[in-house]
């Protein structure tokens, strides 16, 4: 059966209709487990009903960091996010005020892709929220996973996230020693003086922080949580994209979520020492309102080394200060001098996590980490 009858099968089945209108929606391209995104809506009498149509593939040419994997353990299992929301997984935390889209469908297609059919979630998407509602989600997350814990372990759950993940990311490391890539003009004008070295101590002391991340409290972790993947329902938040989801440090995510919002310019980088502040105090207040009584010093020590999941992207900066900056998706130019700016700040604030994660571990009875160069 061809892909447009195989399309025309599905909507059926789902929507009702028989003239499929299909929207693309941004995602990332590069990602060899995903063949696609689109909105679809009902073309003919189907008034407004729309899902969205998400498209997992082992078969995409895709090779380096993002090639799908067929290790259900690996960071990049290209079937983990199926796996996830046919077990009910991606609804463990709606008790908590964070849900995923509805399941529609799930089509094992003929060429081995599996075609997800989702809720076509219509709320304010979270790249747009004031900071107050980026505070409430961080309450949520603390209260479901106080809740939830680890959860029985599935053997298609990631393990070891991130050390696959930023050992995978290698471009540009060559040049953090190299004088002449630190003095590119967006590199000089942008990254704040003694930049430099607060980024190369954190990339060697990268097996330090991850041994740290390994031996914390864990949690069952979504660990892509960014403000793209997330709108609001109008009763509370609703998390795309879990593709990753597994085993990570209780405080991981949100260790990834607030940087994120700088990162991809959603939140200016003016204001993330603020809202970093109010939304690590929501998640251990959510933390405690879900159960958990464990020490926060080791919350804290979580978040603040998460800062290693960054250690990647100073190398890649160098790399890419003299190419087109693009967003997301790769769809639009964005400006250098913006990007590079927010990310030095950015940076610099990360940078301040790890001096906190080095200071803060001896005191929990870990070992210290290595001396500065």
């Amino acid at each position: 059966m061809p892909a447009t009858a195989l399309l025309h099968a599905e909507a059926r089945e789902v929507l009702g209709t028989d003239k499929p209108v299909l929207e693309p929606l941004v995602h990332n391209p590069r990602n060899g487990v995903t063949a696609g995104v689109w909105r679809v809506s009902a073309g003919d009498a189907g008034g407004n009903r729309s899902a969205v149509l998400k498209v997992l593939t082992r078969n995409k040419k895709a090779t380096g960091r993002w090639a799908a994997s067929d290790d259900p353990r690996h960071w990049n299992h290209w079937r983990r996010e199926a796996h996830v929301y046919e077990s009910g997984l991606a609804q463990i935390w709606r008790p908590y005020g964070i849900r995923a889209p509805r399941l529609l469908a799930c089509v094992e297609r003929p060429d081995g892709d599996v075609a997800l059919w989702l809720e076509d979630v219509r709320g304010e998407p979270a790249t747009s929220w004031p900071l107050a509602r980026h505070i409430e989600h961080a309450r949520r997350l603390g209260a479901a996973q106080a809740a939830v814990g680890e959860t029985a372990d599935r053997p298609w759950l990631s393990r070891r996230f991130l050390r696959e993940y930023v050992g995978s990311k290698t471009r540009g490391q060559e040049l953090l020693d190299d004088d002449e890539a630190w003095q590119q003009p967006l590199v000089r004008d942008h990254f704040p003086p003694g930049l430099r070295h607060d980024m190369v101590r954190l990339h060697h002391d990268r097996e330090w922080f991850l041994q740290i991340m390994e031996s914390l409290p864990r949690a069952l972790s979504h660990l892509d949580q960014w403000p793209a993947n997330v709108r609001s329902d109008g009763s509370g938040s609703v998390l795309f994209d879990w593709a990753f989801a597994g085993d990570g440090a209780l405080g991981e995510d949100l260790g990834n979520y607030l940087p994120d919002s700088v990162f991809d310019l959603f939140v200016p980088a003016t204001r993330l020492p603020e809202y970093a502040a109010r939304a690590y105090a929501a998640y251990l207040y959510g933390l405690r309102e879900g159960g958990w009584g464990g020490d926060e010093h080791l919350v804290r020590l979580a978040v603040c080394a998460s800062a290693v999941k960054y250690d990647w992207l100073t190398a890649l900066s160098l790399a890419r200060a003299g190419e087109e900056q693009l967003d997301y998706g790769g769809a639009r130019t964005v400006s250098g001098e913006l990007r590079y700016q927010e990310r030095g700040s950015t940076l610099a604030f990360l940078a301040d996590w790890a001096a906190e994660a080095r200071a803060l571990a001896p005191r929990l009875g870990f070992l210290e980490a290595p001396s500065g160069r």
